[in-house]
């Protein structure tokens, strides 16, 4: 945490833990929006150019614009789910910045006048809970409700549409809707849903202005952004705050602890895209410039894979484990993913034979853009991106030359390492 010119992760070190409301308030002042009308932040994170965090670029000011001219009493939703094992950056921050994260929470509800904030959490992780509740103990009245909401864990659980499904009593599926959450959502009623680290740039937003906010960043993707560092490094697990140009090396040598350039980068998470470790080494860690080059960042998660271990194994594993996760309701998922993953499978063990691959470049163009949500295509991005990375270790795996060992540095809750 923290570091020089950090913004979201200013302040106490992180061996100081949670950041209570004196110190919040010492170090940032009073949030001062009680007189702003609710367009006038709109028009500033407009000017800001913030996009939303999760994965998916949207803009923030266009989602607050929605509800504000939407019908019905909206609501703001956090989510803070974060379903991705190997990201750490959302719950960084409800369980060391909870007051930053409230703040941003309570300029969102002003913004689209929702009376109330909903925070969509995993109840299982204790830390983030005791935070936020400790956090609202300290604030005094704001004339918001608050409410905690625990969540069902799981990878899709924490798409949009599956926030909103469950919030209406409909399980956590991500569903396909006929007009935006923000002008429809739960109950009927516009409803804006922001993952955390968005939620905590509003508070920031809102104290310091717009041309402060793209002071960092680039053009194409204004603001400070936070990563996770990943995979087989000395030091996984931590998150950083970029501000400006940042080569992926510099991250995960200067942050990450890794001496040279790894075999491959996973950039985006599970459902990311695997880079020849050489080439992105060199890359900018930018949203926008990562984005013009046909890269998301998705939920910030920079995962190095070295050079003892094997490309394809830890990919099949992962599709392994992503095919699992799924909601269960489309054909792309209950009949593709476990299908792409057994011929993975095949393919780690060195049995495939040519005609598999044929089969498995077959159903990516199937499984492809189907379904309720991303998540097929997400996974199809993550297996297509693993063949052409890993050509060279493909074309030994099809002749029986499977690596003999394989070690693991991708975390997958209750899996073992191996290819089981």
């Amino acid at each position: 945490m923290g570091g020089r010119g950090a913004r979201l992760l200013g302040g106490p070190a992180r061996a100081e833990g949670t950041e209570h409301w004196e110190s919040h308030l010492r170090r940032l002042g009073a949030l001062g929006i009680e007189g702003a009308a609710g367009h006038e932040l709109v028009q500033e994170v407009a000017r800001s150019g913030l996009q939303g965090r999760g994965g998916a670029l949207f803009p923030t000011a266009t989602k607050l614009t929605m509800a504000s001219a939407s019908r019905g009493t909206p609501i703001a939703v956090v989510n803070a789910s974060e379903g991705e094992p190997a990201s750490q950056k959302d719950r960084s921050l409800v369980e060391l910045r909870p007051h930053l994260v409230l703040d941003g929470a309570l300029v969102a509800a002003r913004a689209i006048g929702a009376p109330e904030v909903v925070f969509y959490l995993h109840r299982a992780r204790r830390g983030s809970t005791a935070a936020l509740e400790r956090a609202l103990w300290e604030r005094p009245p704001e004339g918001v409700a608050w409410r905690l909401v625990d969540a069902p864990a799981g990878y899709v659980t924490g798409e949009s549409s599956a926030v909103v499904s469950y919030l209406e009593g409909q399980g956590a599926l991500p569903r396909r809707r006929s007009a935006p959450a923000a002008v429809r959502g739960v109950a009927g009623r516009p409803t804006v849903v922001n993952n955390v680290e968005t939620i905590a740039h509003l508070a920031l937003i809102a104290r310091f202005g717009w041309k402060w906010f793209r002071s960092a960043g680039d053009a194409n993707g204004p603001g400070s952004t936070l990563v996770t560092l990943a995979g087989e490094l000395p030091v996984p697990g931590a998150v950083a705050e970029v501000l400006g140009p940042t080569r992926l090396g510099q991250l995960l040598s200067g942050v990450g602890g890794l001496g040279r350039p790894p075999q491959a980068v996973l950039v985006g998470g599970y459902e990311g895209v695997w880079l020849n470790g050489a080439s992105a080494w060199e890359m900018p860690v930018a949203r926008g410039l990562l984005a013009a080059h046909g890269i998301s960042l998705g939920c910030g998660v920079i995962a190095a894979l070295n050079s003892g271990s094997c490309g394809l194994a830890t990919t099949a594993r992962l599709v392994r484990w992503l095919a699992s996760e799924s909601a269960g309701q489309c054909g792309s998922c209950v009949f593709g993913l476990p299908a792409v993953s057994a011929l993975l499978d095949e393919i780690a063990r060195g049995t495939a034979l040519r005609r598999d691959l044929r089969r498995l470049r077959q159903l990516s163009c199937v499984v492809t853009g189907r379904g309720a949500c991303g998540h097929p295509s997400g996974v199809m991005a993550l297996v297509d991106s693993a063949l052409e990375v890993f050509s060279a270790e493909l074309r030994r795996h099809l002749h029986g030359r499977c690596c003999p060992a394989v070690h693991y540095g991708f975390p997958l809750p209750g899996h073992q390492e191996g290819l089981e």
